[in-house]
């Protein structure tokens, strides 16, 4: 890849958050008390808190690609999520027919906020902005807030740590073992699916 970005730009902080990651992920009550299992919120991914990921993060200054791992105090899952460098912003592809539009917006140098373009129809039935900011070297902290029918339900907070600069290959914690692709198929919801495709 030679092409070069500006500091703050999306595609540098992209740049700076590839490789694999170790997040240690919590969930919180609005107020910030603990939140045990989001299953009843309406997560996207329910289960019980604190857990772990493992996170594989690949931009090639163009296409992105991202995979969260459960590897501990959830069961074993997989999910892909990728998208495209367009015109400075990452445009993910479609989570599910009728999904809102996702993107990726700059907040200045080592710091990305994922969310919806637009309050649409799709953004009222689910959404979950996250924002992203590398903290220091090797290490970044990603929280979001769920938002299922309009409300707020519950926050969450992921402390990471990256392991590795590259994510070529399945790291040895992978729950899923070491051979095979790292990414799996891009993950499609059906929630949305009552809008339409999107």
């Amino acid at each position: 890849m030679d092409r070069e970005f500006a500091i703050g730009s999306v595609a540098h902080t992209l740049l700076q958050l590839r490789g694999t990651w170790h997040d240690s992920v919590e969930l919180f009550e609005l107020d910030g008390s603990p939140l045990n299992d989001d299953t009843a919120a309406g997560s996207g991914t329910p289960g019980l808190s604190p857990f772990d990921n493992l996170v594989y993060i690949d931009f090639d200054g163009e296409h992105f690609a991202i995979t969260n791992v459960h590897f501990r105090g959830r069961p074993m899952a997989a999910k892909t999520f990728t998208g495209k460098l367009i015109n400075g912003i990452l445009v993910f592809d479609p989570m599910g027919p009728g999904s809102y539009k996702n993107i990726g917006m700059s907040g200045g140098p080592g710091v990305l906020t994922f969310s919806s373009e637009s309050l649409d129809q799709a953004a009222g039935v689910y959404m979950e902005p996250d924002f992203i900011m590398i903290t220091a070297p090797g290490q970044r902290t990603r929280h979001t807030v769920l938002y299922r029918n309009g409300q707020a339900k519950r926050t969450l907070t992921a402390k990471g740590v990256r392991l590795s600069p590259s994510c070529d290959t399945r790291h040895p914690l992978d729950p899923r073992g070491l051979e095979g692709p790292v990414h799996e198929e891009r993950f499609q919801a059906k929630i949305w699916e009552h809008l339409g495709e999107g």
